[in-house]
């Protein structure tokens, strides 16, 4: 079927559900809901002229004044990029499942699968499609272990012990998780680590000031792990500290990150690089490196057509790994795009730029983050549009 004709056949579908799903509250405390999103892929240069079912989301969420949770599991697979399994839920993980207390309400403790508080909070910008960050294991990263979250005045404290990584989906591939973890490398990744992340410590504090026109937030954050190697017996770590600034001024805003990662480990090959997965793919990374983020957006205010767009925001976002191997090339990631919502829709639109990415442009996926792919830019264009209820 062309892209044409699917999107023909998904759109009505998709509009539909406006007027027919909604949220389930159970109780005042408890409600369920979930997602179901199309994604459109445009490159002319690798012939890709693709749109389809992107995903379907089942989640739940519970709040009350001492206990709260969440849950939310995601199902993938027939649709480009999947198109090589025969269903939807061929690809399916949890991303994230935990509980909580609260002590009082400046207080809370978060045990399960959550997200580890590292940077900014909670994605590394204002992109849909996220930022190199996110591919090297730092960005919209969830764990199994607990998490402190404590607020005092502008003073912000978050503490995680995670025992392992998120755990495993179903898919085709070794990394069948929802974030991009340490993982043993499928059989088609050359020179491939099979390493697992254990005894995760994460700690962020970030104090919150006003900087002339600007609501600012700065701070700093640090991570180390033990990689544990399946081949060689032998323990390795990986140790990770950045710091952050945003800054919020009307409708303006600004993100900044800059962090240092060093892995270490025992590898049977190579200790320049660890592999990675995530999403039904596993890939290299360079062992050492510095992540730069930059982002810029502008909220433009009011509703439009008779109220029905409205939230509509315009935002350029600038990732970069430097990977200090000799004759690892640097990887960059650079996205201009739109976010809004027409009624209870949420569309984001990006023009999605890459070099040495391993996601956008065709360069090599299994070797872009560690010594390099085509080292040229490759772009496409991209839009996802999700009802979420």
């Amino acid at each position: 079927m062309s892209a044409l004709h699917l999107r023909h056949a998904l759109l009505p579908a998709l509009l539909t559900l406006s007027a027919t799903t909604q949220a389930v509250q159970v109780t005042d405390h408890l409600d369920v809901g979930g997602a179901i999103r199309a994604r459109f892929d445009h490159d002319p240069d690798r012939d890709i002229d693709k749109a389809g079912l992107d995903a379907i989301m089942l989640r739940v969420n519970y709040d009350s004044d001492t206990w709260i949770g969440a849950a939310r599991y995601r199902f993938y697979g027939k649709a480009y990029p999947y198109q090589y399994t025969d269903k939807v839920g061929d690809v399916q993980f949890a991303e994230y499942a935990w509980v909580g207390y609260k002590f009082d309400e400046n207080r809370q403790l978060h045990v399960g699968l959550n997200k580890i508080p590292f940077g900014l909070q909670p994605f590394f910008g204002s992109t849909f499609y996220e930022t190199l960050g996110n591919v090297i294991g730092l960005e919209d990263v969830e764990a199994v272990g607990a998490k402190y979250i404590q607020q005092s005045g502008d003073w912000n404290l978050q503490l995680g012990l995670y025992g392992r990584n998120a755990w495993p989906g179903r898919g085709t591939s070794n990394g069948s998780t929802y974030s991009s973890v340490v993982t043993k490398a499928d059989d088609y990744v050359t020179d491939g680590s099979n390493n697992q992340e254990r005894q995760i410590a994460v700690a962020r504090l970030a104090y919150a000031f006003k900087l002339g026109g600007w609501q600012s937030e700065a701070g700093i954050s640090g991570l180390t792990s033990r990689l544990e190697n399946r081949d060689t017996n032998d323990d390795g770590r990986r140790n990770v500290v950045g710091v952050h600034y945003l800054g919020q001024n009307g409708p303006w805003g600004i993100q900044a990150l800059a962090a240092r990662q060093q892995m270490s480990p025992r590898n049977a090959g190579s200790d320049e690089h660890v592999t990675f997965g995530g999403y039904d793919g596993t890939y290299n990374v360079a062992s050492r490196g510095n992540l730069y983020v930059g982002d810029l957006s502008y909220s433009v205010p009011g509703a439009f057509l008779g109220d029905w767009v409205s939230g509509v925001k315009l935002y350029g976002n600038y990732s970069r790994y430097d990977k200090s191997a000799a004759g690892f090339d640097a990887s960059e990631r650079f996205i201009l795009g739109t976010s809004f919502s027409v009624r209870k829709f949420y569309i984001a639109l990006e023009w999605l730029n890459g070099r040495n990415d391993p996601y956008i442009g065709g360069s090599s996926y299994t070797d872009s983050l560690a010594q390099g792919g085509t080292d040229h830019w490759e772009n496409q264009l991209y839009m996802n549009i999700g009802y979420y209820f």
